[in-house]
């Protein structure tokens, strides 16, 4: 039996080695991931779907993850916003790395790269879908993930953790 609180919503957190990550998710599936999250009014016992998103999460970081298989409720999402992101999933796979460029290219939705930035920084989904993985022609480029000052170092931590990155010697 799933516990929602009164916004039909349930809440639950998980240490990682990248900080504190938040799943929030309704009765269809996960709404939100992300590190500075939270729920008010949420049970204090996580449902089914969060339960099972953060041992899928703990999984990844732990090195025996490398797809997630959850339900996703992500009904406001732009039809563009939708397709890049799926595009994302579909193409690009743990330990691989895309440019905004050519994922813009792959989406085929017509956005320019700087566009697919903001796609990115919109994804209201980190880790589970990989946002991570899209890189900037010249470099690691942004991410709105991660604790307030962390977040480039967090993309590069999951980066090197999934093999597309070689990890730094200092």
């Amino acid at each position: 039996m799933r516990a929602f609180g009164p916004a039909g919503l349930s809440f639950g957190q998980c240490d990682s080695p990248v900080g504190v990550l938040g799943v929030l998710a309704g009765p269809a599936g996960v709404r939100s991931t992300g590190w500075q999250l939270s729920a008010a009014g949420a049970p204090a016992e996580p449902d089914e779907t969060v339960s099972q998103a953060l041992t899928q999460l703990r999984e990844y970081f732990a090195g025996r993850r490398r797809e997630f298989d959850l339900p996703l409720d992500l009904p406001r999402l732009a039809p563009t916003t939708s397709a890049v992101l799926r595009t994302l999933v579909d193409t690009v796979g743990y330990g691989e790395t895309v440019t905004y460029g050519e994922l813009a290219r792959r989406s085929g939705t017509g956005l320019p790269a700087r566009a697919i930035g903001s796609v990115m920084g919109a994804n209201p989904v980190p880790i589970l879908i990989p946002c991570h993985r899209v890189v900037a022609s010249d470099g690691l480029g942004g991410f709105s993930g991660g604790e307030p000052g962390q977040e480039l170092e967090t993309k590069r931590w999951m980066l090197e953790h999934e093999g597309a990155l070689a990890p730094r010697l200092i």
